[in-house]
């Protein structure tokens, strides 16, 4: 068949198209996103705090244009905080929605059930909001994680403070799942780095509400500082318990003690509890006026406070369209990749540690800080510092 122009054109079209086609989740004006959160568990309030936030970074991003002329749609699916849901979710919007890429999901579980999903279809897992070491480990180029791991938390955390506050006996609660023995191997290790080791360790199943028995045997032992291997509602069980008995430790929790909800629920009988954080929870009356600013605008938006998970999801979408502008019109998983492998990102105005990634590194930070619970609310009280295992 004799090539005309007319012909030769049509061919260069369709082979465009298929082109553009050829990329899950990009579209001429458009590039669509997916989120998996807990909206109806016992996460559900941090889950909405993160969507929230994400909605809050996607209308401020589309009114100024999108990402390269592309507006951004985030879809948002429901785990109920069941890893079996989440993988029912990951396909819905990995096959149905065809989603370009996973931002937020919220859990471990809940991730290491979705992943493999979302990697059969070239899928990045961008970012989840869990602080566990499978989400970079082992290596795998779809995945990106922020979030410093409760085991690197607790291995700089707990010698730092048993320096600073002279303590010579240090014991543990917590939760007897993979997440409370990240935290007490963190602490393990962190003590033997400074020749000492756990004088005492009590559990709990997940879902016990009463801790009388386990502080009454951390009191018992004479222990100047306690682990907490804790959540929420058991980080106030355990300080609440034990101001009633009189009983009073340093306490320190991780990240996910680190809550506005500890000193709401919990009240003054929280005061002085430690935590380690990286972002700051954004209060609107704080003393930084960027981040009074951020609460304040979310709060009109939304008619509810922010919490640390919205800036997460904040920072989240924002930290995407910063590499996908990068990536420029031609949008790929590849394109993206490129520039994340090289990418560095600075503090923000919520105090977050510079990060940087690369074809080897997934993991953008692993330093945190200390922050207090002082007169009802969360106050940092140092400076970044690291102690990952090499």
């Amino acid at each position: 068949m004799k090539l005309t122009p007319t012909l030769v054109l049509a061919a260069l079209a369709l082979s465009g198209g298929a082109a553009l086609a050829q990329q899950q989740g990009v579209a001429k004006d458009e590039i669509v996103l997916g989120t998996i959160q807990d909206l109806s568990g016992p996460l559900a309030g941090f889950g909405k705090q993160a969507r929230m936030g994400m909605e809050l970074a996607v209308a401020e991003l589309n009114e100024t244009g999108g990402v390269n002329g592309r507006k951004i749609k985030l879809l948002v699916e429901d785990s109920g905080y069941d890893p079996k849901k989440a993988v029912l979710a990951a396909q819905k919007l990995v096959n149905q929605d065809k989603i370009f890429m996973m931002v937020g999901h919220i859990g471990t579980a809940q991730n290491m059930a979705a992943m493999p999903v979302q990697f059969e279809k070239n899928v990045i897992n961008f970012f989840p909001i869990t602080a566990a070491r499978e989400m970079y480990e082992p290596f795998h180029k779809l995945k990106y994680s922020f979030a410093a791991p409760y085991y690197v938390q607790m291995l700089g955390a707990v010698p730092k403070l048993v320096k600073e506050k002279g303590v010579k006996k240090v014991c543990t609660i917590y939760q007897d799942d993979d997440f409370g023995l990240e935290v007490v191997k963190g602490a393990e290790d962190g003590l033997k780095s400074i020749g000492m080791e756990l004088a005492e360790r009590t559990s709990y199943k997940r879902g016990a509400t009463d801790f009388s028995s386990q502080v009454q045997k951390l009191q018992a032992s004479g222990c100047e500082m306690v682990v907490l291997g804790t959540i929420i509602r058991e980080t106030i069980g355990t300080v609440g318990t034990a101001r009633k008995l009189g009983y009073n430790p340093v306490f320190l929790g991780s990240s996910a003690a680190y809550t506005d909800l500890i000193h709401k629920i919990g009240g003054k009988a929280m005061d002085g509890i430690y935590a380690t954080m990286t972002v700051q929870n954004p209060y609107t009356d704080e003393q930084s006026q960027p981040i009074r600013f951020w609460a304040n605008k979310y709060k009109t938006k939304f008619n509810d406070d922010p919490t640390v998970f919205s800036v997460y999801g904040y920072l989240i979408i924002n930290t995407f369209a910063n590499a996908a502008n990068k990536a420029g019109k031609n949008l790929t998983t590849d394109s993206f990749i490129k520039v994340m492998d090289s990418m560095s990102l600075p503090s923000d105005i919520f105090g977050s540690a510079p990060a940087s990634f690369s074809p080897t590194k997934r993991l953008g930070s692993d330093a945190s800080r200390l922050s207090q619970i002082q007169d009802g609310k969360w106050k940092t009280v140092s400076e970044y510092f690291s102690a990952s295992k090499k």
